[in-house]
């Protein structure tokens, strides 16, 4: 494993120490702050990456200052991660074992859970099978149904490999979301959408909630604020609080979101 030394500043982010997967994908993963002070793993949302979704927006900068140690990865299929191109690569049980796996390599035992939407998905997922181990979590813009359903594969893929037109309005917002940001794999991407459609288990079972304190935090211009709010409600120690004047794409820069978050890890 790579050596990382501490960044110069907190608005920088570290070259990666890559873990393995237990299917043999690179994981690019960053540290922040003093290893021996209690840790917070960081999950970003699709099309996005650590330097996108947690150091741009501040989250690395606050939690830090607030005493956590910061871990995050680039989930596979993203930022400097492997991106393999089969769909079968990204069920939802392997991205959420990908979390455990890094959480082993770094020997950390207890930890708080920060995600967003398909990092919040994720999270959901891992908090119900480490229980014992994930003792807070965050879930920010978590998908009331499956990650990505919205998004209109065909249109998408014509679009990727033809330069085809795309009229869905849904589609056009998350091609834009992944144009975005350099350096991603747009077959990737799609490969991610059309394995977690198809692994049967993507869709959240408020049956089987997490049961330790869980925040879920949902913009108010959000299409799945409702189901968000829904799953809070469903999880035994469930909170609920509503992002002003934020959409799905924009949620993680609000300060109201980082400010919510903090309150209730240092809860």
């Amino acid at each position: 494993m790579d050596v990382v030394s501490a960044p110069t500043a907190l608005t920088d982010v570290p070259d990666p120490t890559f873990v393995m997967s237990e299917d043999g994908f690179r994981l690019a993963t960053y540290s922040w702050g003093d290893p021996s002070g209690p840790t917070v793993v960081l999950v970003h949302g699709f099309a996005s990456n650590t330097r996108d979704n947690w150091v741009n927006t501040g989250w690395v900068r606050d939690l830090t200052r607030d005493g956590f140690r910061v871990l995050a990865l680039d989930q596979r299929g993203h930022g400097a991660s492997d991106k393999p191109h089969d769909a079968r690569e990204y069920e939802m049980s392997a991205l959420a074992r990908d979390v455990e796996t890094v959480l082993d390599t770094y020997l950390v035992d207890t930890v708080a859970y920060v995600g967003y939407s398909l990092g919040a998905r994720v999270g959901w997922e891992v908090a119900r099978h480490l229980q014992g181990r994930i003792e807070r979590v965050v879930l920010g813009g978590v998908p009331d149904g499956v990650p990505l359903s919205r998004l209109d594969l065909a249109q998408a893929r014509a679009y990727v490999r033809e330069g085809a037109e795309v009229t869905d309005a849904q589609t056009q917002q998350y091609i834009r979301l992944i144009e975005r940001v350099g350096g991603n794999d747009l077959e990737a991407l799609l490969a991610i959408a059309e394995g977690l459609r198809a692994s049967g288990a993507a869709d959240p079972d408020p049956a089987t909630a997490p049961t330790q304190p869980v925040l879920i935090a949902t913009g108010s211009r959000d299409a799945i604020l409702e189901g968000s709010k829904a799953l809070a409600e469903a999880c035994p120690a469930g909170r609920f609080v509503e992002i002003p004047d934020r959409h799905h794409f924009n949620a993680p820069g609000s300060r109201d979101f980082r400010a919510a978050a903090r309150a209730f890890l240092a809860d």
